[in-house]
């Protein structure tokens, strides 16, 4: 394939014409380009292979995003491999884009060597959030690329998506060649291979025979090998595949060793201004706490922790090569490495008296101890502590097992108050399965608590508490995936009491500040994270009727959303209401069912039912089975994975005196 032609020189002249024109402009620290044909120089011979990685939102929000910088130097560090990265685009420059100039359109490009999406082998989208769905066809569009698989040809690119998303690829199924489930660092270069001795034995059977490739391998999910069947009432009556050889079933990846991929070795550093301005190590991957609502938690089993001495590396060599401040300890519950203690002194002890900061994220109320906080502000920097009771209720935390009482709450903020803390920030959840009125203003009643609370053991009055409301949305591969979801109106409704309710109290009014967003955004959301293939028309209507940046709220548009869901379901029995606020039954067959995130849908099944009995007074607790024997969900056996936490006794020495 000859070398495509770089964008930049028909871009360069209308960069002063948009917002923010340095997002588009590439180069930043440790970013990587590559010769086109870098596997031919590099070994005289042989292929290359070529990925463009997008994640589907704006710079400043997809270049940090940890998922996507580790799948492109993973990939970039194969002589054989290019990887080059490209983020939506704001409608300025898609505006710039889509008028071009005398040439015509200028398409979709990457931000590294400004190649055309198009010119690459593999498109692949990383999706955190179903809200990023519209931004996928924007970008397909304006690389020139069909919306549809079904119409793609040979010069066209695999579009193949993964993220957290893709456990249930199936509402944008009509737009992928294929999707992939759980972790990418191995699979990326196992596709990779394939479509190098594909490419090297003269791309026999064209497309289809390489997408059959990956299929036959179990790991990779290609839509157009499955056919699915609806029933009279439109539930799916069958999802099969269509032609010999490909598995019912398709697996997640897991990886088990995280000390052999300490990635991000060489983090990029952003030109513009980025959501997070910080280098981040991800501690430890998974998480068993059994929390009813959390996909991430479920999909991402079974716990496996990084070394304390990988730890401290990883910080040095990213500070070293970055010249970043901050370091975040990332994990789905950071404070529960067995090793955390040690981690901290240790870190805080080679960093003291520099300008490095430490940060956790939100911390578990029974995981949290003041001799961990005080190591992670040892140089001085303070900030707010975020804790997720979730429920206000001690009953809507027994439903979805997040098994913290009230007195663990009281005790831990009073200690961090006690020590100098002023601001403390609480997450809830509203719209969770069995919730009432009263279950919601009970966190009115809780953040009144804390303040009482933080204003007896600090002796001051300058007390703040944050409350952060979001709205629950029920996810596949979780005892929640049955639930009905909230409608948005009763949702809003409850919000609105909850509000009214903090404000109106002269004593603690004041001292509680409240964040929360409608209940429509979320509405949608179920409608993506639940949906089937037949939503695909919904979000095609929607890109075509004007959708972009649905996760940003001031571009969110309800009603087009509605509109689009009414036009596109018609007649099939059907409507947004279907797939959202309609609880399922276990005879149903899910669309995700041929996908296995390795969850027993039995276990599943069975602790959705606990959480019903817990509702109606039950007292039935999932420990975490990082510490208790096996309760059978189902991960390790059918995965052939294990457990594998700490502690190993090791120190963190410090590597040099500051």
């Amino acid at each position: 394939m000859p070398t495509p032609a770089s964008v930049f020189p028909r871009l360069e002249p209308r960069l002063g014409s948009v917002s923010k024109p340095i997002q588009y402009v590439g180069g930043e620290l440790n970013s990587t380009v590559k010769e086109w044909d870098c596997g031919a120089s590099a070994t005289g011979e042989g292929e290359t292979v070529r990925w463009a990685l997008m994640y589907p939102d704006a710079y400043e929000v997809g270049l940090p995003n940890q998922g996507v910088q580790i799948l492109y130097e993973v990939l970039n560090e194969r002589d054989w491999i290019i990887a080059e990265r490209t983020y939506a685009v704001w409608p300025d420059m898609e505006q710039v884009l889509r008028t071009g100039d005398e040439h015509g359109p200028i398409p979709q490009f990457t931000v590294d060597a400004h190649r055309p999406v198009r010119a690459f082998d593999i498109f692949g989208l990383s999706f955190s959030t179903e809200l990023g769905y519209t931004n996928m066809l924007n970008a397909l569009d304006l690389a020139q690329i069909p919306l549809h698989a079904a119409d793609r040809g040979e010069e066209d690119p695999i579009v193949l998506a993964g993220g957290h998303a893709a456990f249930n690829p199936e509402p944008i199924a009509d737009f992928l060649d294929a999707a992939v489930l759980g972790d990418g660092e191995e699979v990326v270069l196992a596709i990779s291979e394939v479509v190098r001795e594909w490419k090297a034995e003269g791309r026999p059977g064209g497309r289809d025979e390489l997408l059959r490739r990956l299929a036959v391998s179990g790991g990779v999910y290609v839509p157009r090998f499955y056919d699915v069947t609806y029933a009279a009432d439109g539930s799916i009556e069958a999802i099969v595949p269509n032609r010999p050889g490909i598995p019912f079933r398709v697996a997640k990846h897991t990886l088990m060793d995280l000390d052999a991929w300490p990635y991000p070795r060489k983090p990029l550093v952003p030109l513009a201004e980025t959501v997070h301005e910080r280098f981040s190590v991800e501690i430890f991957r998974g998480c068993t706490r059994g929390c009813r609502f959390c996909q991430a938690g479920m999909i991402t089993r079974p716990v496996r922790e990084r070394s304390i001495e990988t730890i401290g590396e990883m910080v040095e060599n990213g500070i070293r090569k970055s010249g970043f401040e901050e370091v975040g300890l990332l994990s789905l519950s950071s404070a529960d490495h067995t090793e955390i203690g040690e981690v901290a002194k240790g870190l805080a002890d080679r960093y003291e008296g520099s300008n490095v900061s430490l940060s956790l994220p939100s911390t578990r109320v029974d995981a949290f101890n003041i001799t961990l906080a005080n190591e992670f502000s040892r140089n001085g920097r303070r900030s707010g502590l975020t804790f997720a009771p979730e429920g206000g209720s001690e009953r809507m935390r027994k439903v979805i097992n997040k098994m913290v009482t009230e007195e663990d709450l009281i005790r831990t903020v009073a200690t961090a108050y006690s020590h100098g803390w002023r601001q403390v920030k609480l997450y809830f959840m509203v719209g969770l399965p069995t919730e009432t009125d009263e279950d919601v203003l009970q966190v009115a009643e809780l953040a009144k608590k804390v303040i009482a609370k933080g204003r007896e053991v600090s002796g001051r009055n300058d007390i703040r508490c944050t409350v952060s409301i979001g709205g629950f949305v029920p996810k596949p591969h979780t005892p929640f995936q049955w639930a009905a979801q909230l409608d948005h109106e009763t949702t809003d409704e409850r919000l609105k009491r909850l509000r009214d309710t903090v404000r109106e109290d002269k004593k603690f009014g004041r001292a509680i500040g409240f964040r929360y967003h409608d209940g429509k955004p979320g509405a949608i959301e179920g409608l993506l994270s639940r949906g089937d293939r037949r939503v695909g028309k919904v979000i095609e209507e929607v890109w075509r009727d004007g959708g972009r940046f649905d996760g940003w709220s001031e571009h969110f548009s309800y009603e087009r959303w509605v509109a689009a869901s009414e036009r596109a379901l018609a007649g099939t029995g059907v409507d947004l209401a279907w797939y959202t606020t309609r609880e399922r039954g276990y005879e149903e067959v899910l669309p995700w069912d041929h996908l296995d995130s390795g969850l027993d849908k039995d276990w599943l099944w069975a602790d959705w039912e606990d959480a019903l009995a817990v509702a109606d007074g039950a007292d039935i607790e999932v420990e975490d089975c990082r510490w208790t024997p096996c309760y059978d969900c189902g991960v390790c056996p059918e995965m052939g994975t294990e457990i594998q936490i700490g502690p190993t006794g090791r120190e963190l020495l410090p590597l040099s005196v500051v």
